[in-house]
Parts: structure tokens; C-alpha cells; sequence
């Protein structure tokens, strides 16, 4: 469990750190213009998952390489395989970044807030091929062993993007922020490089596409990539539901979802940091331990950031709404947003120890039976329950997911024997 502690902690600094250079970008433009916001907004409802389904591709290469981190040198064909598989996937989230003025003139959104994007489709897409180039840095460092180095790249693209956001924003609108974005990711990208140059002890270089390895890789990665799709986009359809009750409750969920991003990263982080321990597994006892340790850690985590939000209460509500009945509205259902957030901690786990036994075709079908029944239920209980019955229902939904995830995790694990093999 401390093993699992030292190697979380540097992730869950790095994920703030990217959080914090999100928040300052949203701060920036809101105070920037409330058009230029808008347009921001329209942008991220694309961006968020394809920059998510790109990364969640790149997190099934752990697997892979976490057995070497003895001989890295042995798993550097592996990474020159997974820059060609990066940059496919980030190549099509960069096609969908570029088609959001076309989306969103045919969806109905104003003209003057897609006319206001101007460049910035063109930046972040380029955003998102220098993202894809790194080749999953951050997860093969992870699986070397080397979390600390996460946190130097992560800082860099948070300390980056915040301060030019605050120095170009104010000339340039949106075309600051996209300028923001591609320098902020191109220091990343390069610090990323050196901490895997020092991980390997030479240049990784490149190499011909090996087909074969490379459809490997995906097998294990783009069911990955597909379930973090499937559940943005059926978070989605629960936040149209919520928006089809009144304008207080449709707040106040915004202002839930807002805090349930915050409460779970602490979770995805020792899920990531779990990967190497279940992949390194040599017998079942191992990979359940691990695992077993990594659930009781994510947990524990939510309960603590659920002490943080009881405690604090309203004086940290007033950062998110001035509108009083917003904020006791949030306050009235927080419990049920914790209890939903703590089985989502587990589930998550769970799913990632799928990923680590490189099943995760099975979590991404799990994920379908769960999430699905969950989009089927959005809208009519929004209706007849409001966003109390939502909430119900996201509970209900993840504790299903823990069960399925759980279950599937233990019959896996008990063929990591012939996997190591």
C-alpha cells in the first residue's frame, strides 16, 4: 500500500497542476468577455473527450511495458510502436477538434460565438498531435517506476498555459488561448522526452510500424479509449436530462459534476499507479492484493475529499454560485453525490486492473451494460424524480459497474499465472 501511496501522490499533483491551468483559462475568459466564453465552452464540449479518449488510449500501454522496468532497454521497440498508435488516435480527435464551427453552426449554436473561434480549432488540434506524439510518456514512466517525472511535465503545461493565458488573452481572445495551449503542450512534450531519455539511458528514436505489435497494443488501448467515450457522452445525455428540470437544479448539477471531477482524482491516480503492480504480478494472490489495495486507497481518498466538501460547505459553494437556493440545493444533495462518487472510485479501480491484466475489452462491455441502462433511465427519471432521482440513478449505476468491474477483475486475475508465462 505505500508503494502504492509514493507512486499516486506525484500523479495526483499532476493532475491538479493540469486542473489549475484549466481553471485560470476559464477564469481568464470569463472576465475576458462572456461571448468569448461561450465559444470556449462550445469548443471543450469536443476537445474534453477527445483529449480524454486519446489519453485513455494511451494508458493501455502499461501492460506492456511495466514487466521491463528491470531492463527498460527491452521495452523501447514497444514505445516506438506506441508513437505510431498515439498519433492515429490523436490524428482523429484532431479531425473532430477541426469539424466543432462546422458542429456547431449546424447544431444552432449563435452565429456570432462560432464566428468567435476563429483559429482556435487549428491551434488545439495541433494541440492535440503534439499531445499524441509524446507516445503515452506519462503512463510508460509510470510503468518504469518513475511517477516523479509525471509531475515535471504536468507543471510545466500548467505553470505555461497559465501565464499565457493571463498575457495573451486580453490582445488576442481565443487566438491567445489556443497560442496558450500549443506552447504550454510543446514544453511538456519536450520535458516528457528528456525524462524518458533518462529513463532508458538513450534516445528512444524511431522505427518502421510493426503491424502486428501495433494491433497488439490497440486491443488493449482503443477499448480503453472506448469506454472513457462512452461514459463523457452518457454523462452527457444526463446533463441534457438535468437541463430539462428547472434552471436552480440544472445549476446546482453543474456546480455536482464540477466537485464529483475534483473528488475523483485522487482515485484515477492510484488506479494508474496500480497498473504496474497488477501487470507485474506473478501469481493471482499478487494481482489481487494490488488491486484489492488500490480499491481501499481510491476509496479512502473520496472520503477524505467528502470530509473536505462537508466541512467546508457552503464557504466553498459560494467560489461556484452567489444564487443562495443554488447553493442549498448542492448542499441537500451532496451526500448523494458522494455515495455516487465513492462507488465510481471503486468501479474505476477496478476497471483499470482490467486494463493492467489487458482485458480491457471486458471493462469497455461492462461499461456498456452499466452506462447504458443509465442513459435509457436519464430522461425519464429527470422527469419524474428530478436531479435527486438523477443522482440515485448514477449511484445505482456505479455500484453496478463495482460488481461487474469486481467480478470480472477476479475471474481475469485468475489466468495472470499463464499471462506471465
Amino acid at each position: 500500500m505505500i508503494v502504492l501511496l509514493r507512486a499516486a501522490v506525484p500523479l495526483f499533483l499532476a493532475m491538479v497542476m493540469g486542473m489549475i491551468g484549466s481553471l485560470v483559462v476559464t477564469s481568464v475568459l470569463g472576465k475576458h468577455d462572456t461571448v468569448t466564453l461561450a465559444a470556449f465552452a462550445v469548443m471543450t464540449a469536443v476537445l474534453t473527450p477527445a483529449t480524454a479518449a486519446v489519453q485513455g488510449a494511451l494508458r493501455g500501454l502499461g501492460p506492456f511495458v511495466a514487466p521491463h522496468r528491470e531492463d527498460p532497454g527491452v521495452a523501447v521497440p514497444i514505445v516506438r510502436d506506441a508513437r505510431w498508435l498515439s498519433l492515429a488516435t490523436g490524428a482523429l480527435g484532431a479531425v473532430a477538434v477541426l469539424c466543432v464551427p462546422l458542429l456547431a453552426g449546424v447544431s444552432g449554436v449563435p452565429g456570432e460565438v462560432v464566428r468567435e473561434l476563429g483559429l482556435l480549432p487549428f491551434f488545439l488540434a495541433a494541440y492535440l498531435l503534439i499531445f499524441a506524439s509524446t507516445g503515452g510518456a506519462s503512463t510508460i514512466l509510470v510503468a518504469l517506476g518513475r511517477s516523479r517525472d509525471v509531475l515535471w511535465s504536468n507543471l510545466a503545461f500548467g505553470l505555461v498555459l497559465a501565464a499565457l493565458t493571463v498575457a495573451l488573452v486580453p490582445r488576442l481572445g481565443l487566438t491567445g488561448v489556443g497560442i496558450a495551449w500549443v506552447v504550454a503542450i510543446a514544453v511538456a512534450a519536450v520535458v516528457s522526452s528528456l525524462c524518458l531519455r533518462r529513463a532508458f539511458g538513450r534516445p528512444i528514436g524511431q522505427a518502421r510500424p510493426r503491424i502486428g505489435e501495433i494491433v497488439n497494443l490497440a486491443k488493449v488501448s482503443i477499448p480503453l479509449a472506448g469506454t472513457v467515450l462512452i461514459k463523457f457522452g452518457v454523462l452527457g445525455v444526463v446533463t441534457f436530462a438535468a437541463s430539462t428540470t428547472s434552471t436552480r437544479d440544472t445549476a446546482a448539477h453543474a456546480v455536482l459534476t464540477t466537485l464529483t471531477g475534483f473528488i475523483m482524482t485522487a482515485s484515477i491516480a492510484i488506479g494508474q499507479a496500480s497498473v504496474p503492480e497488477v501487470a507485474r504480478a506473478t501469481d493471482v494472490a499478487g494481482a489481487r492484493r494490488a488491486n484489492r489495495s488500490a480499491a481501499l486507497l481510491a476509496v479512502l481518498g473520496t472520503l477524505v475529499g467528502a470530509a473536505l466538501l462537508l466541512g467546508l460547505g457552503d464557504r466553498l459553494l459560494m467560489l461556484f454560485s452567489d444564487d443562495v437556493a443554488v447553493r442549498e440545493r448542492v448542499l441537500a444533495l451532496l451526500p448523494l453525490m458522494l455515495l455516487a462518487s465513492a462507488f465510481d472510485a471503486a468501479q474505476a479501480v477496478q476497471g483499470i486492473g482490467l486494463t493492467a491484466l489487458k482485458r480491457s475489452a471486458s471493462s469497455l462491455m461492462y461499461f456498456a451494460i452499466g452506462y447504458g441502462l443509465l442513459v435509457v433511465a436519464a430522461v425519464p427519471v429527470a422527469r419524474t424524480w428530478g436531479i435527486t432521482g438523477l443522482w440515485v440513478a448514477m449511484a445505482v449505476a456505479n455500484a453496478l459497474l463495482v460488481v461487474l468491474q469486481g467480478t470480472g477483475f477476479r475471474r481475469h486475475s485468475a489466468r495472470v499465472v499463464a499471462l506471465a508465462a
